[in-house]
């Protein structure tokens, strides 16, 4: 009976209504313990959970310190010209060894934007010493790793922990180090986006925003400036969304807007125009008759904004030939599903975190809550056909 319980429950996992139905309606010892059974494995991601926080947390102190004196020689180019930063390799560092230390005995797999091999070109060893100092001042200064300093050549290894290539078997976590690096050399907003799949799907997310305001950004979060900034946002499957500020207090569950009227609904987007096709999406805002004009923040942040009721709608439509990143969306899309809302691509398919280190997606994402999702996918549709036969 054991055995044909497991195999009952397996997929219970990610599918909500299911896992509702057997918990409900227990009728017979076996399905007594089956629920019992269910609701173990809805919660054995606790202990990664409480480690992910930890880590994001522990980077979110590194990129604190590291944006309010930003040098120049800080910030480099990569290859596809996008920026990238000091605090980029050593929040990436700090949360590659983290994870490790925290998971000593189990097979380690990291997904992660960065490496270190534009660190091994010439002229770079002061960059290295810099990334190195500012890891192991952030270690020493949190205290919970008695660890000795660390080389060099110790945070290059960890940076290089992020080399996996993730997909559909076994675990991976996904790391994006400092999501929107061009908001965080603004001195604007970023996040540190951290999730985990397993078997391919995402299990618990959490997103550290050191530049959000605690209070809501509805309207122009820039003049929420004055309020506590810091948050922390984190979701595990099957038991809802939570914030707390990043200096610890009681966290608080969150729920996305329950607006219904499209009018009534504000918009999120991309800061950056070229991440995003800002004209697309206003033709979008016309069709549904959106007043509000829509407010561009930098990163996942929008994803933690959204999750808390901040603002109704995201879109997220990249120009053309551009390919998503899972560490992009991971974290941010279980913090909005498990707080009531929907993530998915243009044509209304879930996001496919399987495939490796891109989406094999329908151009575009969509975010927004339950309620809008119908009127928004039939807009977005409507543009999306308009904007392609006018070419």
């Amino acid at each position: 009976m054991t055995v044909a319980c497991v195999r009952t429950i397996t997929p219970v996992l990610h599918i909500k209504p299911q896992l509702i139905s057997l918990v409900s309606k227990p009728k017979t010892k076996t399905q007594q313990s089956c629920s019992v059974f269910v609701s173990s494995v809805v919660m054995s991601y606790d202990k990664e959970l409480a480690a992910a926080k930890k880590a994001a947390a522990l980077a979110a102190r590194l990129c604190q310190k590291v944006q309010k004196t930003l040098l120049q020689s800080d910030v480099q180019s990569k290859n596809d010209r996008s920026p990238v930063t000091v605090a980029d390799y050593g929040s990436q560092a700090l949360v590659s060894f983290a994870l490790q230390r925290e998971f000593p005995y189990e097979p380690f797999s990291l997904v992660a934007e960065e490496d270190s091999k534009h660190l091994h070109k010439d002229g770079t060893q002061e960059t290295i010493d810099r990334i190195t100092r500012l890891v192991n001042e952030t270690l020493a200064s949190d205290g919970s790793y008695n660890v000795s300093t660390l080389s060099n050549e110790d945070v290059l290894r960890a940076i290089d922990g992020g080399k996996s290539e993730g997909g559909s078997q076994g675990r991976h976590w996904v790391l994006d180090p400092i999501d929107g690096t061009k908001g965080f050399v603004r001195g604007d907003q970023y996040a540190i986006a951290l999730a985990l799949l397993d078997e391919g799907k995402v299990v618990l997310g959490v997103l550290a925003c050191p530049n959000l305001p605690l209070a809501s950004i509805a309207g122009d979060y820039k003049h929420s400036s004055e309020n506590e900034v810091g948050c922390l946002f984190f979701a595990q499957v099957g038991a809802g969304t939570y914030m707390q500020s990043l200096n610890g207090s009681s966290p608080v569950k969150v729920q996305v807007s329950a607006v219904e009227n499209p009018e009534e609904a504000s918009f999120f987007e991309s800061y950056e125009a070229a991440h995003s096709m800002h004209d697309l999406s206003s033709t979008i805002a016309k069709k549904l008759g959106v007043k509000a004009p829509p407010v561009r923040i930098d990163s996942q942040v929008k994803y933690g904004a959204l999750s808390r009721g901040d603002g109704a709608i995201y879109l997220r439509l990249p120009h053309k030939g551009y390919r998503e990143k899972i560490w992009d969306h991971a974290a941010g899309s279980i913090v909005v599903t498990e707080a009531g809302g929907i993530v998915t691509d243009a044509a209304g398919n879930p996001l496919d975190f399987s495939k490796g280190k891109y989406l094999d997606m329908y151009v575009g994402i969509i975010v927004t809550n339950q309620k809008l999702m119908p009127v928004l996918m039939k807009a977005v549709r409507e543009s999306l056909e308009e904007k392609a036969s006018s070419l």
